[in-house]
């Protein structure tokens, strides 16, 4: 309470009307050590409501983790990490970045999963591991978003038998009670996804502890706990109500708060003396539980060295195997997305923790792993996941498999959809996740399936986004360099844009390209001297501004392949000049907006599309909107 009020902002309500359930998880039920908060087989807590991130911040604190009552006492300041909604600090106990409703949900999916798949690794007969549950606090507006319903579907699909989720059910939203908008019945709902779904308390801690030993004796599905509570609980005018959902309680409810809970009024942030007691005495009984496994662990090293040493490889994010990338003749004509599949053999081949899937796009983002078991309920060392159609959970789960630790995952899907996943795509660069998205389906060579699924503002809108690595490749080879370049990255995610159509393979002009495509660009076509003219282009369109450049044979044109443009700004003005002279007429070719474009070529010189496609073949289209070789030639011309 003293938080919120001394930073005039946050919301009390639910670290107020859930603190038992804290108190209960932290203080009895969990699995975890604050001594050393990254044990790989701790339990995971998942803080999927994070407007009430108070919440979570006190309970770590009392537990023991590195956050300091000073840090409290600076909540939502900068430089505190008691942001105003949770963000993501493993050592701090922090499992994710929450806030947007429903991502903590979903990604807890994916965290369970991962249990999974690590467990049929690498549990023995004799020893287990990783034997850990997944645990969240979700409220009302958790459950109303879509991504948790595609997520919780998928859950009870997969049978992810450690996961909980307490749903701290107390009927209100930011405008008033929800029975103005919500009215269905959760408990059938989530009955009908396949869940197991309790009920009880909040503030009954003997019945809370008979749920969770019931919803742990059941394996085999996921857990629903509706927990009943109020809202702000303890502040006597204002408890139960809407107003307690985003704002601080206000001098004098404080007052009577405190009154109403026994807490001194004239002590700022007061911590029970009790409390810090009973911590500091579970903390030792949370360390002797660790090192017990810790013993476990040793023994199960010395038996099995060689799991041994996979495990610290694929904690390590580092490839178990050489990556023998596959080359691409000159002469052949493939499409980026084609290319990908061949790479994405090499990748699950090197990387044997390499996990991911499709939203139902299997063949069209030629995304399989041949050879490699799908993950199932009855098969969870399988490594491909078929995420059904829900894009927006997809990529939350992805998150949760990153986060978890131990696995290298991707997610697939097309680029035109990249706008029902975006809200999980940006928690994966604002974590700084190493996720890879597959993005397939790049540009109006989409061609027959119209307009609703030919990207055109797409790969502006996702380059806009900081801390997104953003790659479209120009052929083959291309694709398998971005392909390495994405595996080894592993301080944020990685998007690989590919295209339906056949592109030529490239005769590059840079002997130094992979290096350089590194750098954000290279020369893949040059001419003598300095040139007239530099074309820059990205994906498909470089072999089009090629076959335009021969078009205009009077002019000396070079060819710049630029497959991500933020990479290529970060490099020295020297780097940049030398591909882009400053006296050379500069003109861009890319089939989407010109949006971001204009730091490279005046607006009049970038050959882009401003309008949506059209449906027809891919060729027909292109006329049809006047992005072709010619058209591109008579800007070069000019």
């Amino acid at each position: 309470m003293d938080a919120i009020q001394e930073a005039n902002s946050g919301h009390p309500g639910l670290p107020l009307g859930a603190a038992e359930i804290g108190a209960f998880l932290y203080g009895e039920a969990m699995k975890y050590d604050p001594s050393e908060p990254t044990w790989i087989d701790r339990d995971r807590f998942v803080l999927s409501a994070g407007h009430g991130s108070m919440f979570l911040y006190s309970m770590l604190h009392m537990a023991g983790f590195g956050i300091s009552l000073d840090d409290i006492k600076r909540f939502r300041k900068i430089g505190s990490p008691c942001a105003g909604h949770p963000e993501y600090n493993a050592d701090l106990g922090i499992e994710m970045t929450t806030g947007p409703l429903g991502q903590g949900v979903s990604t807890a999916v994916g965290m369970a999963m991962a249990e999974t798949m690590l467990a049929a690794k690498f549990n023995t007969e004799k020893r287990k591991i990783f034997d850990h549950y997944t645990w969240v606090l979700v409220g009302d507006g958790c459950l109303q978003e879509g991504i948790a319903s595609e997520a919780s579907s998928l859950a009870g699909h997969f049978r992810l038998g450690k996961l909980i989720v307490f749903y701290d059910s107390n009927n209100i939203t930011i405008d008033g009670p929800t029975d103005i908008t919500f009215t269905e019945d959760v408990a059938k709902r989530y009955e009908a996804y396949g869940w197991k779904v309790l009920k009880g308390d909040m503030y009954d801690f003997p019945g809370i502890a008979k749920l969770v030993t019931e919803a742990k004796a059941d394996q085999d599905k996921p857990k629903l706990i509706i927990l009943k509570s109020i809202i702000g609980k303890g502040a006597p005018t204002k408890q139960g109500t809407s107003s307690m959902h985003g704002s601080p309680l206000g001098e004098e409810e404080l007052a009577r708060a405190k009154d109403a809970l026994g807490i001194p009024k004239d002590q700022k942030f007061w911590v029970a003396p009790e409390a810090y007691e009973y911590f500091g005495a579970y903390k030792k009984d949370l360390q002797s539980r660790h090192a017990l496994w810790a013993k476990e662990f040793e023994a199960w090293k010395r038996e099995e060295p060689a799991l041994a040493k996979e495990l610290d490889l694929w904690y390590s994010g580092e490839p178990q195997f050489e990556l023998r990338l596959p080359s691409f003749a000159p002469g052949e004509a493939v499409s980026t997305r084609a290319a990908s599949g061949k790479v994405l053999q090499a990748v699950a081949a090197a990387w044997p923790n390499f996990v991911g899937g499709s939203a139902d796009l299997t063949s069209p983002n030629v995304s399989a792993l041949n050879g490699v078991a799908d993950y199932t309920p009855g098969n969870r060392a399988g490594r491909y996941i078929r995420f059904g159609i829900r894009e927006h959970a997809m990529a939350a789960i992805g998150n949760g498999l990153a986060l978890h630790g131990g696995l290298r995952p991707f997610v697939a899907t097309f680029l035109s959809f990249v706008d029902y996943l975006r809200p999980a795509l940006r928690l994966s660069a604002l974590m700084k996740l190493p996720l890879v998205y597959v993005l397939t389906h790049d540009s109006i060579y989409v061609g027959e399936d119209g307009p609703t699924h030919e990207p055109i503002e797409q790969l502006a809108s996702i380059r806009a986004m900081p801390d997104l690595l953003v790659l479209r490749p120009a052929d083959g080879e291309e694709t398998a360099e971005a392909w390495s370049i994405a595996m080894k990255r592993k301080d944020g995610p990685t998007v690989l844009v590919l295209c339906r159509n056949n592109v030529p393979f490239l005769s590059k002009d840079d002997p130094r390209w992979r290096t350089n495509m590194a750098k954000g660009a290279y020369i893949v076509h040059d001419t003598k001297g300095t040139p007239d003219v530099v074309v820059v282009a990205t994906g498909s369109e470089v072999s089009l501004a090629i076959e335009a450049a021969k078009l205009v044979p009077r002019k000396s044109v070079r060819i710049v392949s630029m497959p991500c443009r933020e990479a290529f700004f970060r490099q020295s003005d020297q780097y940049r000049a030398a591909l882009i002279p400053g006296t050379a007429k500069i003109v861009v070719a890319e089939a989407g907006v010109a949006q971001g474009w204009e730091g490279i070529a005046p607006k009049e010189n970038i050959f882009s599309i401003e309008r949506f496609g059209a449906s027809g073949p891919a060729g027909d289209v292109a006329k049809h909107l006047g992005f072709t070789a010619e058209k591109l030639a008579e800007i070069i011309a000019r």
